[in-house]
């Protein structure tokens, strides 16, 4: 694990810094593309990611001091330490402005959004794995468990490697969303993601060493927990919408002429 990869200009250049900007440009890339073949300006693509990553970070920031109270220390303020759902709230309100100021369908940027939003998770996962930055699971001796002596938070004690768990988790995600996408509408996969990437948190998350909260769960489970109830919801809606709405096509199309 190597958690500063070179030096420049006495500037230390992270992995964690590097995965994440690399994370950015494929979201932009795909999220792009995805938007030309639906007929939607892939310049409106580019800044949606900009400033969903940009807001994404400040969330994951600020959330992540606030989880630090009231022992916040000057290490803290460093380029490590984000949480994922502060991000994801930072990310959303961020993409909201920008589709209302380009007056973009909201359901149809939200559902082509899943795919590139869990690409750009699981290669900041592999950040995280690559840095050794903490987010590492409970002892294991399990074949694959994995030790991090020069990681930015030292262990020689083998762990589970929940980063890679959470990676290979997101890119399956994908996968799944892309082909949900070709068959069913968007808003129902934007749904289907929340409810996804929620059950593979909450997983993972019973590998972890965090403090329960509320009962046996932890503060990313509860999270995890809203995610999926809201990913519910707005699949039951959006379905029960696009079904009225083909319901009422059927209805409307006009009769057949008599022939002869």
């Amino acid at each position: 694990m190597q958690p500063v990869l070179f030096s420049f200009l006495g500037i230390d250049v992270q992995a964690y810094g590097v995965s994440k900007a690399l994370a950015a440009l494929v979201g932009a890339f795909v999220l792009g593309s995805m938007f030309e073949r639906r007929g939607l300006p892939k310049e409106s693509a580019h800044t949606l990611v900009l400033w969903a990553t940009v807001w994404g970070f400040v969330g994951a920031k600020i959330y992540y001091l606030a989880e630090q109270l009231p022992n916040l220390t000057m290490h803290d303020l460093g380029g490590m330490g984000f949480t994922w759902f502060g991000g994801l709230i930072g990310g959303i309100a961020a993409a909201l402005v920008v589709i209302r100021r380009h007056k973009l369908p909201l359901g149809t940027v939200a559902g082509l959004a899943t795919v590139p939003l869990s690409l750009a998770y699981a290669i900041g996962r592999l950040g995280c794995l690559w840095a050794g930055d903490g987010t590492y699971g409970r002892p294991s001796d399990l074949p694959w468990a994995m030790s991090f002596p020069r990681g930015a938070v030292p262990t020689d004690v083998p762990v589970h490697p929940t980063p890679l768990y959470e990676a290979i988790a997101a890119m399956v995600i994908a996968v799944i969303l892309w082909r949900l996408g070709r068959r069913i509408p968007l808003a129902v996969v934007f749904g289907a993601y929340l409810v996804l990437s929620g059950v593979s948190r909450f997983l993972v998350e019973t590998l972890r060493i965090n403090e329960p909260v509320l009962g046996p769960l932890t503060q990313p489970q509860l999270w995890s927990v809203l995610s999926v109830v809201v990913g519910t919801v707005i699949m039951a809606r959006a379905g029960a919408s696009a079904r009225s709405t083909a319901v009422a096509a059927t209805v409307d199309e006009p009769a057949p002429a008599p022939v002869g």
